[in-house]
């Protein structure tokens, strides 16, 4: 139950603060998936909060409003060039019960994508980086956000909207990024495996 609360109580202040954010970024057909849900929410006037902030369809990774973007990246290009592009699938929906109304869609949590999650965590805890007791790889739920800020009146019509997405969704993570939010502003950006210098 703690941890649950910890996860609620980090996401407000993610929603309501300014900071930084590493984030999982998906190949063009997964993507438009999630922006398809997005879109649809937004057109019968759900949620426009994602689209508003100008947010990219992603998994976060960890969010802190004290990283340092010129020491992360160094950090997060190494540890792309050694990483494949990861497999997703996103087959379920679910709420945060806090006063944001966040809709998200959950990935299966597969070994490679927690390995994943765990290994960037060993090198950025290697380099002196702190990391908030949500983002540990022991308590670290990953999720794809679709909507913020739903009424909840409406809550109910928005779940039905999702579940018509017809889930699973798969595709893969191709790209990490650090952002800065809100409005969220892409720091930089490594697709994974890429070893060529830009």
């Amino acid at each position: 139950m703690r941890l649950f609360q910890c996860f609620c109580l980090f996401f407000q202040l993610e929603a309501m603060s300014q900071g930084y954010a590493i984030e999982l970024y998906f190949d063009p057909a997964l993507e438009n998936q999630v922006l398809k849900a997005w879109n649809v929410l937004a057109r019968r006037q759900i949620s426009t909060q994602l689209i508003e902030i100008e947010s990219r369809p992603h998994i976060t990774l960890f969010s802190s409003p004290f990283f340092d973007p010129s020491k992360i990246e160094n950090i997060v290009k190494n540890f792309s060039s050694k990483q494949e592009s990861l497999p997703l699938s996103f087959g379920s929906i679910g709420s945060l019960p806090s006063d944001d109304n966040v809709l998200f869609l959950a990935p299966t949590p597969t070994l490679s994508l927690l390995q994943f999650h765990s290994q960037l965590f060993d090198a950025m805890k290697k380099e002196g980086i702190e990391i908030a007791e949500e983002h540990r790889p022991d308590t670290w739920i990953p999720y794809c956000p679709v909507a913020d800020e739903v009424p909840k009146t409406r809550m109910g019509e928005a779940f039905t909207v999702l579940r018509d997405l017809k889930l699973p969704v798969a595709g893969y993570a191709t790209e990490i990024a650090l952002v800065e939010y809100p409005p969220v502003r892409e720091a930089f950006s490594f697709v994974l495996g890429n070893t060529v210098e830009p």
